[in-house]
């Protein structure tokens, strides 16, 4: 008998895109006009003014100009002489506003208003363009809080009404316009459009939705009417998790930071105390006279305080977290940015991180006397009832293939072995092949008999994530199968076995197999040509482990591991390479992502106690980002290091030559704040 053949139908995912939307802004440059509309850059550039102004006027009108120079003091040095004293009054400490404040009227006491107003001038819009790059982080991380939707269109009792988001249920059912955004995380019930979800996970492409499918919150509709069932409360959707983490992404900073603020107030009180000593000490002990040793302390407190250096790190790290933001992944705090950086081991969760997460059919094997689709329609008609991933899998695939449903009777699930139930008078039960009753059923080649052939149809090979048509197996007709050399192959293919009996005789075979992500051996790829190493940690069998190990390129495959099994597994992968960032999606691997140095968690497909875990999150779940933002951590490493060596070499050759070679206050000014501005605009890079 030859073997029978049926193309396989399923729904064509037709991607015309009626629009195109805007990317994730990558590489986008820092913006002039927004860096005007900040009112720190305004009071700066406003001093600036009159700065030059007093300095023009200066020959004609000395009172003039002096009154001048005050408002230039005033409008550039006010909020910073402000910060300075309160730190100085609430936390009774010394900080650089104060330095800096000091040595501007310390300059204007000996008659150097221009070089002092000079100094406010600097200072202040290095200030402001620290401050822009704050403020430009905080809108990249939470730009998609503006799009937060307030009211939702309910359906009651066939009235539609408009209510808050707050007191949406689960269930409800809603309308969603075309152009409105997405009011709450649900399934749609009814139509079909695209959806722009850049704001939510980084898709350039809209994406579209029918019936089914799920939306998110926030996301914007395309051209078609919708109708969505609400699943998630407006706390538990993802766009609720995005709020909690620009909440705590806003309030954390790296150590490395807070041990320079600590600094910082040591350092202040180091030059205050050399400024007075030179003050009082160099008339006594070198015969200076007063106005020389007190314009060589100017000019000293002016070189010694450290704004490049205090500078060296915020505006680098939020930089590097504004440009990670808007490619979809979301930080935490910079503390993560900072351990990113030192990663030698990446280890992945295997479903639904690797993988999809979600089995497909990819075999179907019958007996002569059952024919494909007799077995698929009364398989499907069973596990209709049930809830199991690999049921949803086989009846997914009976409506791809257009094959009607029938009605299921007697339905039970048989602990341990699988489930059973009668259709039109049969009795069809199906399990996995790891049951202790099925390899009972499954003829052997020598029952069988030489004269018994196999008609066999595959769904076929994955190619890009979807189950395509290959070939059947052509059985020849005086060879019997061996069942068992067909099952053994299909689990060397990493494949999930269901076997099919019809009225307590063997049916046939129903193959699955959990879907790869379309990138996943190109982020291992990347992540190894980095000289990181990549680890799959899963409670899966060492079988279908390596599979996935070895289509994907993984290097260290550790399988049958509990919850417990995967912490101790990360602890011994960072005892014996460093940095260990463990990327995962479910409640089994928040203890996991929790003993990494860093964890990841999956924003689409992760459970919500992984995100709560993680300390960072990939929004939209394309692994190849992370090789990425490894790349990118460890430049926003490069950059500090560079600036910090930048910024103690210019202070210290400040600080020399003004005691060696008479620097003029001028110079000073400028040689300092200079390098402040410039170790800001070298961590605004970042933002590309």
């Amino acid at each position: 008998m030859q073997a029978i053949h049926q193309p396989l139908q399923g729904k064509q995912q037709a991607k015309q895109q009626s629009a195109h939307t805007p990317g994730p802004n990558r590489g986008k440059k820092p913006n002039f006009r927004a860096m005007l509309q900040n009112k720190e850059m305004q009071a700066a550039l406003g001093s600036g003014v009159m700065m030059l102004i007093a300095w023009g006027i200066a020959p004609y009108f000395a009172t003039l100009s002096v009154m001048l120079y005050i408002a230039a003091y005033a409008i550039g040095g006010w909020s910073k002489a402000k910060e300075g004293i309160e730190t100085l009054v609430k936390d009774r400490d010394l900080d650089v506003n104060l330095l800096m404040i000091a040595a501007s009227l310390g300059a204007a006491t000996i008659g150097y208003w221009n070089e002092g107003a000079m100094l406010i001038f600097i200072f202040a819009l290095s200030g402001a363009l620290e401050s822009y790059a704050t403020e430009r982080s905080h809108k990249d991380i939470s730009s998609l809080l503006a799009l937060k939707p307030e009211t939702a269109l309910r359906i009651e009792d066939g009235q539609m009404n408009v209510v808050a988001i707050e007191d949406l249920k689960l269930g409800d059912l809603l309308l969603v316009k075309p152009g409105e955004l997405i009011p709450a995380d649900g399934l749609v019930y009814r139509g079909s459009s695209f959806i722009n979800q850049s704001s939510i996970t980084g898709e350039s492409m809209p994406v579209d939705k029918s019936a089914g499918d799920e939306v998110y919150a926030g996301t914007v509709n395309g051209e078609g009417a919708l109708y969505v069932e609400v699943t998630k409360s407006a706390e538990g959707s993802l766009f609720g998790k995005i709020i909690k983490l620009v909440e705590e992404a806003q309030a954390e900073v790296p150590d490395s930071q807070r041990f320079m603020e600590r600094f910082e107030g040591i350092y202040a009180r180091i030059v205050v105390g050399v400024t007075l000593l030179v003050i009082v000490g160099t008339p006594l002990l070198l015969g200076w006279t007063w106005n020389e040793a007190f314009y060589k302390a100017m000019v000293f407190l002016v070189v010694a305080s450290p704004c490049a250096l205090v500078s060296s790190i915020m505006p680098v790290m939020l930089s590097a977290m504004s440009s990670s933001a808007r490619r979809g992944i979301l930080f935490k705090g910079g503390a993560h940015m900072e351990n990113i950086a030192h990663t030698k081991v990446v280890a992945f969760d295997k479903t639904g991180t690797l993988t999809m997460g979600r089995p497909i059919v990819t075999d179907i094997l019958t007996v002569p006397s059952v024919s494909r689709e007799q077995l698929l329609s009364a398989v499907a008609s069973v596990e209709n009832l049930s809830i199991h991933p690999l049921a949803r899998a086989i009846v997914e695939q009976a409506g791809k293939e257009n094959l009607s449903l029938q009605e299921a009777e007697h339905v039970q699930s048989i602990t341990g072995h699988g489930i059973e139930g009668t259709v039109n008078g049969v009795i069809w039960k199906i399990g996995r092949l790891d049951g202790t009753v099925w390899p009972q059923m499954m003829p052997t080649k020598e029952e069988r008999g030489a004269a018994d052939t196999l008609a066999v149809t595959l769904v076929g090979e994955l190619k890009d994530g979807i189950a395509v048509e290959s070939a059947a197996d052509e059985v020849p007709g005086n060879s019997a199968v061996d069942w068992e050399e067909v099952c053994t192959r299909l689990e060397q293919e990493g494949k999930t076995i269901s076997v099919v009996t019809v009225n307590g005789e063997f049916a046939g075979l129903i193959a699955m197999r959990d879907m790869i992500r379309p990138q996943a051996a190109v982020a291992v790829q990347k992540l190894e040509s980095m000289g990181v190493k990549v680890a799959m940690l899963t409670g899966d069998r060492a079988r279908s482990a390596s599979v996935i190990a070895s289509e994907t390129g993984v290097s260290l495959v550790y399988a049958d591991l509990l919850p417990e099994d995967k912490v101790k597994q990360v602890q011994a992968l960072r005892e014996q390479y460093g940095h260990v960032l463990m990327v995962g999606d479910g409640v089994n691997d928040a203890p996991a992502l929790a003993a990494a140095t860093v964890g990841m968690g999956m924003g689409l497909s992760g459970s919500g106690t992984a995100i709560e875990v993680a300390d960072a999150v990939l929004m939209n779940d394309n692994i190849e980002e992370i090789a990425w933002v490894i790349g990118q951590a460890r430049r926003a490493e490069r950059t500090v290091k560079y600036n910090m060596c930048f910024a103690i070499t210019v202070i210290l050759a400040l600080i020399a030559g003004n005691f060696l070679q008479d620097v003029a206050l001028p110079l000073g000014v400028v040689g300092h704040e200079g390098s402040t501005i410039l170790v800001i605009l070298n961590g605004l890079r970042l933002l590309r």
